[in-house]
C-alpha cells in the first residue's frame, strides 16, 4: 500500500515538474541573444536596399513582404546576405513584444547601428496603431535586441538567379535566393553535365558568384557549400541557353 502511494506521489511530482518546465522551454525558444541599435531607410515609402550590396535586385526589395534590412557587421563580406533575424525594441512603451522578422538584403550601418530596416519593417516594431509607429519614426534610432532565425519561404524551392550583368556565353554570375533554414552559403561550384570535374566560382560581391570565360558548354550542374563540409547539389541544371535576369528552380532546399 505504501509503495502505491509513493508511486502516485512521484507521478504527481513529475507532472508538476513538466508543467513548470514547459513555459521555460517555450520562453527559451524566444531568447534574444544580442543587443544593438537600429534605424530605417529614408522615408516611410522607402523599400530599403538602395545600394543592392547583396546583388539580389528586385528580390531584395520585395522578399518577405518587404520586411528586409541592411546590416553592418552581420554582412560578413556578403556571407550574411539572405540570413534572417528577429528584431524587437529593447524597451519602449510604443513597441510590440514580438518584433519583426527580417531578411538581410543589403549592407549599411551608422550611428552604432547593426540594422537599417526597410520602413515597413521598422513600422512593424511598434504596437498596433498609428501612434506607436509615429513615435518610432520620430526617434529615428532605437535600441533593439535580435537573434538569428530560420528563413521560411512556403511554396518556394531554392533558386539560382542569373545576375543581370551576365553575358552569354562568356560571363556567368548567379545569386542564390529563397535559401531556407539557417544556412550560410560559403562556396559555389559548377561543372558540365557529365560532371567529370567541379570548378569553383569566384565570389564577386555580396551573394553573387561568378565565372569568366570559359564557361562550360551545355547544361550546367551547380552545388552549394553550407557550413564547413556539407555540399548540396541542385536537382535541376542551369540550361545551356541561360538568360540574364532569369531565376531557375533548383528543386531542392538547403
Amino acid at each position: 500500500m505504501g509503495l502505491v502511494v509513493l508511486e502516485n506521489q512521484v507521478g504527481i511530482l513529475c507532472v508538476i515538474c513538466m508543467v513548470l518546465f514547459l513555459p521555460a522551454l517555450y520562453a527559451s525558444q524566444d531568447v534574444f541573444t544580442y543587443s544593438s541599435r537600429a534605424t530605417y531607410y529614408g522615408s516611410r515609402n522607402s523599400d530599403g536596399t538602395p545600394r543592392e550590396a547583396c546583388g539580389f535586385g528586385e528580390f531584395g526589395r520585395t522578399v518577405n513582404d518587404g520586411n528586409v534590412a541592411g546590416v553592418s557587421k552581420l554582412y560578413r563580406n556578403g556571407t550574411g546576405c539572405g540570413a534572417c533575424y528577429r528584431v524587437r525594441c529593447r524597451s519602449s512603451q510604443y513597441c510590440s513584444e514580438r518584433g519583426v522578422n527580417v531578411v538581410v538584403t543589403d549592407y549599411g550601418g551608422g550611428d552604432k547601428t547593426d540594422f537599417i530596416l526597410s520602413s515597413r519593417a521598422y513600422a512593424r516594431l511598434a504596437r498596433r496603431g498609428y501612434k506607436g509607429a509615429k513615435e518610432l519614426f520620430a526617434r529615428g534610432v532605437i535600441d533593439i535586441e535580435y537573434r538569428r532565425i530560420s528563413c521560411r519561404y512556403p511554396g518556394h524551392n531554392l533558386m539560382f538567379k542569373v545576375h543581370e550583368k551576365s553575358r552569354y556565353p562568356n560571363y556567368l554570375a548567379i545569386a542564390v535566393i529563397y535559401a531556407a533554414g539557417i544556412n550560410d552559403i560559403t562556396a559555389v561550384q559548377l561543372c558540365q553535365k557529365d560532371c567529370k570535374q567541379w570548378k569553383g566560382m569566384r565570389k564577386a560581391f555580396g551573394a553573387v558568384w561568378d565565372m569568366s570565360n570559359p564557361v562550360p558548354s551545355g547544361s550546367i550542374k551547380l552545388r552549394f557549400q553550407v557550413r564547413r563540409s556539407k555540399w548540396v547539389e541542385s536537382k535541376n541544371d542551369l540550361p545551356a541557353l541561360w538568360n540574364a535576369g532569369v531565376a531557375y528552380d533548383s528543386n531542392i532546399q538547403l
